[in-house]
């Protein structure tokens, strides 16, 4: 590395409370790491009294102290994330003692944003005065990871090569990007299983490092050890689902067991006879005991609420999620403004915010345009398109700004690495981005980009016209639920709407809005013929299963019955993390960069893209590199390519029709190359600079309009002032 080059950052959080036992000798062995990087230690300290918040300065670590109130070992690891400046956070707890100088270079090295392994946790060793049972619990369990020693990474939560779900804050590490995708939950005991799974689930996977151990044994008096374990199998049921097992015949065959294996560790670690009886008597107190209170603790909503607060090391009595039989409700500290949909409460409170006054100049000149957008992830068509158009019109001279509603804290609290998203995955925007509406300072324009922005929009002051770009009819997003009527009620604030489609203007129209529509873009920089030979029956489907509105699972089926029609074709899905479940050959590319997605379609025969509601940009884009592509008969893609085949193949939304298109297509060289010839001449002109004219010119017309309703306004005032008089 180059003196002139910044080493990357990785972080350690300690969340801490009365630390000061292990405290120094875990500081001490952070500092001893040797790593090529650059190391931030974190503590968070919860309202300690024995020192620790003087320790942690004094070994140069970085502290933040909350109210012990406030700690939630989900809540609070979100927060130091957030704070934390590494790509890479490792996390500790205040008793875990890093055991060799390389631990942490190891634990982090597994971790890789393109391979999407996120998250990686190590062994727990014992300390040498833990009690045997526990010792050699710890070493069975963390061995049974990896019989070889070798790194495990899994393939998700089904994976058998790493234990499945398993996870442990006590010695783990994290992608900044994985946590920003998934966030720990806010549960008072299992958020490192919560969190495994929630990765999971989203695609990301797991490693298991066994050269990156740590010190560390809880072990208590026996009444301690008990409500702890009625705590933590608790927990594990209101995470996981997890309910251990309650049969008296399979537990004493179980405390058997483990007692066996106890008295046998014992030999081997060579404990004289007189230890071994002794703590044989403990080992079987300690097994039957953990057999009760797990099963307690995995059915504690079936207890009364004292009674559950007596058996909980945290005093907790509250109920659980996994029901009320018990009585008594769950008493919490979450205020209402942390509520994910405060803010339409907050809507249906206050009046808008008046726009200000119009002026004869609206409309001229350069305009500031302020974007409220949804929190978003790489791959999202929808702000690729916001972005775009950002990019466009500060070409064109005007400024914008960018501004994240997002109340659950998914990005996190900093602007920069918000940026930093947006420049690597979208589009090189110029404009600040804020994460909030603190530092609002009004605008010309403020634009909606979805259900949720609309909300918070009318309440921003000092804007000129307050407009809203509606990308798809989102109400059919949801079921029959608030969240539906919500997005339904959007349409009726007033707002102009910037619609993706002649079918969307109408929709909304027919809702009472003001509307009209731009042509999606295309990059014909990227999305354009190339000099390469197609593959011979190469069928490339957009298969985005998270994304219910494309209809993976009917094109699925449509696709199963071209496999078997025709043996020979090549099946290669694109478009999410993780492949969908299909019962045919294919080829997974996973969500791929636009250069790459470019040669795919420059290679492939057909693309399948299904539309449920509004139609997707991809077809333009395929047809831009000569594809023909087949969709369904939905009303938005006729009002946007036609119905009458010449540009897109539509079929009958049902699995047989999709398929009998498909192969028409592969059979007719012919059809195939005069429909995307014609296809290429209709996307040439719709590039993302005629995208972002087509809306500078409605939101022009929408501020001019304003000032000429004002004058008509004053006009009619004046005319009846005069008729009064008279």
């Amino acid at each position: 590395m180059s003196e002139n080059e910044q080493a990357p950052t990785v972080s350690v959080v300690l969340p801490v409370k009365n630390g000061a036992r292990h405290l120094p000798e875990v500081l001490d062995a952070i500092s001893r790491q040797r790593i090529d990087a650059a190391v931030e230690v974190l503590v968070v300290d919860s309202g300690s009294s024995d020192g620790s918040v003087g320790v942690a300065r004094a070994a140069g670590a970085r502290v933040l102290e909350i109210e012990s109130s406030e700690f939630g070992h989900g809540s609070t690891r979100n927060l130091a994330a957030a704070e934390a400046r590494g790509e890479r956070i490792a996390f500790l707890t205040q008793d875990a003692t890093p055991a060799s100088e390389l631990w942490l270079a190891e634990l982090v090295s597994p971790l890789d944003e393109q391979g999407r392994v996120g998250l990686s946790f190590g062994p727990h060793l014992p300390r040498q005065d833990t009690s045997p049972m526990v010792a050699r619990e710890l070493e069975q369990f963390f061995g049974s990871f990896s019989e070889d020693g070798a790194l495990q990474v899994d393939d998700g939560i089904e994976s058998g090569n790493v234990r499945s779900g398993f996870f442990s804050n006590v010695n783990s590490a994290l992608l900044r990007r994985c946590w920003e995708e998934v966030r720990f939950r806010d549960v008072e005991y299992a958020e490192d299983q919560a969190f495994a799974r929630d990765a999971a689930a989203a695609g990301w996977r797991k490693a298991y490092v066994p050269a990156a151990a740590v010190m560390h044994a809880h072990d208590f008096g026996f009444v301690t050890f008990m409500r702890r374990y009625f705590d933590e199998y608790r927990g594990l049921r209101a995470t996981i689902g997890h309910v251990e097992p309650a049969s008296p015949r399979r537990a004493l065959g179980n405390v058997r067991a483990q007692v066996r294996d106890d008295v046998d560790y014992m030999h081997a670690a060579e404990y004289g006879a007189g230890r071994r009886l002794a703590w044989r008597a403990r080992s079987a107190r300690h097994h039957a005991g953990r057999a009760l209170f797990s099963a307690l603790g995995s059915r504690s909503e079936r207890l009364p609420r004292a009674l559950r607060r007596r058996l909980s090391l945290e005093g907790h009595g509250g109920n659980d999620s996994a029901g009320n039989a018990g009585g008594g409700l769950k008493t919490t500290r979450v205020k209402a403004s942390d509520h994910r949909f405060e803010y339409v409460r907050e809507h249906h409170r206050r009046q808008p915010a008046a726009l200000s006054p119009a002026s004869p100049d609206d409309g001229e000149g350069v305009l500031h345009i302020a974007w409220v957008i949804p929190p978003f992830r790489r791959g999202s068509g929808g702000h690729m398109t916001i972005f775009n158009i950002v990019e466009e019109l500060e070409r064109k001279g005007h400024s914008c700004s960018i501004w994240v509603h997002d109340p659950t804290s998914k990005l996190g609290g900093r602007g920069a690495t918000v940026r930093r998203e947006i420049e690597e995955h979208f589009a090189r925007v110029r404009g600040g981005v804020f994460i909030g509406f603190d530092d609002w300072h009004g605008a010309d324009v403020a634009m909606a980009t979805g259900w949720q922005t609309a909300y918070p929009l009318s309440g921003l002051p000092d804007c000129r016209l307050k407009a809203y770009l509606v990308q798809d009819y989102e109400p059919d997003f949801y079921p029959a639920s608030a969240e539906r009527l919500w997005a339904e009620d959007t349409y009726k604030m007033g707002y102009p709407c910037v619609t993706a489609s002649p079918w969307l203007t109408e929709m909304l129209r027919g809702l009472g809005a003001t509307a009209d529509h731009f042509e999606l873009g295309v990059d014909h920089g990227i999305y354009r013929p190339q000099a390469a030979q197609r593959e011979p029956a190469t069928v490339v489907h957009y298969a985005r299963p998270i994304t219910p509105r494309r209809g993976t699972e009917l094109a699925i089926l449509a696709l199963a019955e071209l496999a078997e029609q025709r043996p020979d074709v090549r099946i290669v899905l694109f478009g999410d993390t993780k492949a969908p479940p299909a019962g045919f050959d294919f080829e997974f590319a996973g969500i791929v960069d636009e250069r790459s997605l470019a040669s795919l379609y420059n290679t492939a025969t057909v693309g399948l893209v299904l539309s449920l509601t509004n139609y997707s940009r991809i077809p333009k884009e395929m047809m831009a590199c000569g594809l023909p592509v087949v969709d369904v008969c939905h009303q938005s893609v006729g009002s946007v390519f036609g119905r009458d085949g010449t540009l897109i193949e539509l079929a009958d939304p049902q699995p047989i029709d999709i398929a009998q298109r498909l192969s028409g297509l592969l059979d007719s060289a012919e059809r195939r190359e005069q429909m995307a010839e014609r296809a290429r001449d209709f996307v040439l002109p719709m590039t993302w600079e005629a995208a972002a004219s087509q809306i500078e010119r409605m939101l022009r017309e929408w501020l001019r309009e304003r000032w000429e309703k004002t004058v008509a306004e004053g006009q009619s005032r004046s005319a009846s002032v005069d008729l009064a008089r008279r």
